[in-house]
């Protein structure tokens, strides 16, 4: 069975993204797994297997470094919990196995469950300790997230002639967004002139155009069509999937092929799903998007690599609204990770919960009336891999 048009996905949960000192690894996990399960109205014996997405274990004593946790919060024994990493994409890889999975006919149900603890540590222990200490003592040697991207911004500012004046409104539609979601890490809204003037972090980037690091857990169920349709619970189709590697964890940026004007992943991981979902047109043929913020030139680029805009003009949709709350094309309603937060290994499957709970009108105050096709997008390591999802309405 192909998984185009014939996996439903039948149930979301998600916590609050946050700092989460009061909890632990599996109580997010069991939070989120159970709220998905519910909404199913399935179960938690209907699981019949379970994917557990999670990139950073070494800083919460290796819980997450196996499926075993996933047993352990749900009580899960004996059946089988599959640990997956994939940078920022993890969540949305959980997702693709368990989906697999079910159109190979190897489960009925399945789980699919993102979790990230990373403010047990101070930031600069959970992810700036992590490349110095972990990684490669040359080629990483001064190496960041936000320095990696900062030459990004730095390349399409030069080639282009745009500002941090078009990366700051990602920042302030963003978080205003994030207002909206009861999830959200961040609820406050910011102004254009507080974005400009936050602390600089690399040259451009500047504090408020970087992602948080994040506690929280994400969950998915899926199962058949026919199946959700005899549940008679609202349901999202997945009609297209992608994931594309195109480079190692330190070639990318030293490839070069790498202009720094977008990345390669995304676009062929959209080439494979916009072909499977019959996508031509993909801003006239969505009606809500979740793409990848990590930093705000990533959103801007990745409008133009997900054919949202032509490239070099992605900071239009910005300016002409069209992805702000109420336009043709809004992008990151939940505030993306620039709001909602980001806990690396959950991040994907909350961005497919999101275009899901808009799908089936569970979206609240973010909900856009008459949404029935969405796409959901993430962006892994340094560029170097990436998962589209195109949803439509069951």
């Amino acid at each position: 069975m192909p998984i185009a048009g014939e996996i439903a996905i039948i149930g979301t949960g998600a916590t609050r993204f946050g700092v989460h000192h009061d909890r632990g690894y599996v109580d997010l996990i069991k939070e989120a797994a159970l709220l998905a399960v519910a909404e199913s109205g399935l179960s938690l014996d209907d699981i019949e297997a379970a994917w557990l997405g999670t990139t950073n274990p070494e800083i919460i004593a290796l819980q997450g470094d196996s499926g075993a946790s996933v047993t352990e919060a749900l009580d899960f024994r004996p059946r089988p919990v599959t640990r997956v990493s994939a940078y920022c994409a993890t969540g949305m890889e959980t997702v693709r196995a368990a989906a697999m999975a079910v159109a190979a006919g190897e489960y009925q149900y399945a789980l699919a469950v993102g979790a990230e603890k990373m403010r047990d540590v101070s930031p600069r222990d959970s992810l700036v300790a992590r490349t110095s200490n972990l990684t490669h003592p040359t080629l990483s040697k001064g190496r960041s997230g936000p320095g990696g991207f900062a030459l990004v911004a730095n390349r399409y500012f030069e080639t282009y002639g745009r500002s941090t004046d078009d990366t700051a409104e990602v920042a302030v539609k963003n978080h205003e967004n994030a207002g909206r979601n009861p999830i959200a890490q961040y609820s406050d809204p910011v102004t254009r002139e507080q974005v400009l003037s936050a602390p600089m972090v690399a040259e451009p980037l500047r504090l408020l155009d970087c992602t948080p690091t994040t506690d929280g857990a994400a969950a998915i169920v899926v199962t058949t069509m026919d199946r959700a349709r005899d549940l008679g619970v609202p349901f999202a189709v997945l009609d297209g999937v992608g994931l594309s590697v195109v480079d190692g964890y330190y070639e990318g940026l030293y490839h070069p092929r790498n202009d720094f004007l977008g990345f390669e992943a995304t676009r062929e991981a959209a080439k494979v799903a916009y072909a499977q979902a019959g996508i031509t047109d993909p801003r006239g043929q969505f009606d809500v998007v979740e793409c990848h913020d990590c930093f705000t030139i990533t959103e801007i680029v990745n409008y133009e690599d997900l054919g949202l805009a032509d490239r070099g003009r992605g900071w239009e949709l910005l300016r002409e609204g069209a992805t702000w709350f109420g336009g043709d094309i809004p992008v990151n309603l939940s505030g993306g990770l620039q709001s909602c937060g980001h806990p690396i290994g959950a991040t994907g499957a909350r961005v497919v919960k999101e275009i899901t709970d808009q799908l089936t009108g569970r979206a609240g105050e973010r909900q856009v009336e008459g949404a029935s096709r969405g796409l959901c997008h993430t962006l892994g390591g340094p560029g170097a891999l990436s998962c589209v999802m195109v949803l439509s309405r069951g």
